[in-house]
This record gives structure tokens, C-alpha cells and sequence, in this order.
């Protein structure tokens, strides 16, 4: 399920519907789904956001902040009273939903983990908000964007996508940042884990190696993305001096154009296309 209301689930007792004929007041724990919100038309229903929430840079800025993704102020929250409140399995902490929900009339819940789940949570935005046209045509204009990147053809690559370090940490083949990279022929290459970004041991983990890991005859490229941690060429520098590695296998990506759901999606797909592209241009 990729959206659904707080409570409908085992585990989650606090779901009751919102009170009908109150004024939209939606407060948003998650950057590309606050995106999404304004793109739908429903930005000054939008009264509460995250630091993070940074796009549409005009308009958010008259949205008052209420801490970070992780790091709620439950109680400024609460003090704007929203009727709606739009949280996601990865981005925010199950403790601060649960304490919301208790008196948030309805907290909704996101987990896309497929590319193509961006169409589910367009229409049941679209649905839940009254913005089923909108919500038509940002599918409509995702579905141009997938078709144009899906005529492209590339050979099959493997590749490492890093998130974090200190400790090192990538995304599991199952997150959507792996689909994305997918979609231009990149398979996400990570350890044996549990978890959905797990950490990396590179002494035990050479993912480099490409007679052990890589996919076909080419070796891995590792993506440097820029956020949560933001690296930079400094750091993809260094780390191919370290591990004594090729550097044009070494690239910066912008990671909203890979992680952020909603219509920072479809910027995305036209990014994913020019980024294979120069991939293949340096290819060692």
C-alpha cells in the first residue's frame, strides 16, 4: 500500500476521520510530498512544514517550520491546529506519529517504493484533497517522462549509491532510489542486509570488484549523492585515492532527483536520462 490513514493498519488505534466542513490545514513532515501539495493547487491550505521542505522556494517560505523530519516540534504542530497531517514510513519517526495522531483528526501515511507508485499517490492525493484533475495531469505529464527515458536504451551497469558517512551507508535494492536507478539500466549494488540502507564495511565489501559484483563486463560507478549527507568532489576524491579506484567511476548526483517522490519525479527521469548519458561518455 503505498498511502493509507493512520489506524487502518494493526497497530496504528488512533484513526478517526476529520471533521467534515472544517477548513483544510495540512501540516507536512515530508519535503517531495509538500512539493506536491502546491503542485496540486493546495499550497495556502499548507500551514505547517519541515526545514527541509524547500521547494516551491517562493511559496514555502511563508510556511511556518515545525522542526525537521525527524526531529518534530510535536507541540508547534499542535499549535496550528491541522486537520491533516502528511507523514512517510522512511522520512519520520513512528513515536512522533503516534503522538500526533491522538489529535490530528487525520494523519496520512506514505510509502512509495516504486517509481510507478507515483501514480497511486497522485490520485489519492487528487481523491482526498478534491484535486482529481490536477492529479491527472501531473500523471499524464509523468507518464511522457517515463515513456520518452523507457525508448532509451543503455547497457547494464552496477552501481553503488551513498547516502551517508561515517559510517558509509547505501540504499537497498528494494528502496526507490534503487527502482529510479533502474530505470536507466543501474543496478543498486549493497551488502546483505536486513536493512533498507545499510551500512557499508568497504574491507569486507569491495564493490568495485567487478570478477565478484558487477553486473556484465563493466565495473560499478559509485553516486555520491547530495543529500542526506551532502557530498561533494572533495569527498568522491578522495574516497577514489583511498580505495585506489578509477575517479571517472566516481560521480555527484543530486540526490532529490533520485529520492524525491511526487512531481520532483518527473524532473527526475529527464535527470536520470542526461546522468546515463554522461556516465557512459566517461566510462573508463
Amino acid at each position: 500500500m503505498v498511502v493509507w490513514r493512520f489506524g487502518d493498519r494493526p497497530g496504528e488505534p488512533y484513526a478517526r476521520p476529520a471533521q467534515q466542513g472544517r477548513p483544510l490545514r495540512i501540516v507536512s513532515l515530508v519535503p517531495s510530498l509538500t512539493e506536491l501539495l502546491f503542485e496540486l493547487g493546495l499550497g495556502q491550505h499548507v500551514v505547517g512544514r519541515t526545514g527541509f521542505c524547500v521547494h516551491p522556494a517562493n511559496a514555502v517560505r511563508a510556511v511556518q517550520k515545525v522542526g525537521g523530519t525527524k526531529s518534530v516540534d510535536v507541540d508547534a504542530v499542535l499549535a496550528l491546529s491541522p486537520t491533516h497531517l502528511i507523514v512517510n514510513v522512511d522520512e519520520n519517526e513512528r513515536p512522533t506519529v503516534e503522538r500526533l495522531a491522538r489529535d490530528v483528526p487525520e494523519v496520512v501515511v506514505t510509502h512509495p517504493l516504486k517509481l510507478a507508485d507515483n501514480l497511486a499517490l497522485y490520485e489519492s492525493f487528487g481523491e482526498r484533497f478534491g484535486r482529481e484533475h490536477e492529479a491527472r495531469r501531473l500523471a499524464q505529464r509523468f507518464n511522457n517522462a517515463r515513456q520518452s527515458l523507457a525508448a532509451m536504451q543503455w547497457p547494464q551497469r552496477d552501481a553503488v549509491y551513498l547516502i551517508w558517512k561515517d559510517p558509509w551507508m547505501t540504499v537497498a535494492p528494494e528502496t526507490y532510489i534503487a527502482d529510479m536507478l533502474a530505470q536507466v539500466g543501474l543496478r543498486a549494488l549493497a551488502p546483505e542486509s536486513e536493512r533498507r540502507y545499510p551500512q557499508i564495511d568497504w574491507a569486507q565489501w569491495p564493490a568495485w570488484d567487478s570478477a565478484r559484483l558487477s553486473h556484465g563486463d563493466s565495473p560499478a560507478v559509485v553516486l555520491f549523492s547530495s543529500e542526506p549527507y551532502r557530498f561533494s568532489a572533495q569527498h568522491a576524491q578522495a574516497f577514489a585515492q583511498q580505495q585506489g579506484i578509477d575517479p571517472q567511476r566516481c560521480l555527484l548526483v543530486d540526490g532529490e532527483m533520485l529520492s524525491w517522490y511526487g512531481p520532483r519525479a518527473i524532473e527526475g527521469l529527464h535527470y536520470l536520462g542526461v546522468l546515463r548519458a554522461r556516465m557512459e561518455q566517461r566510462a573508463p
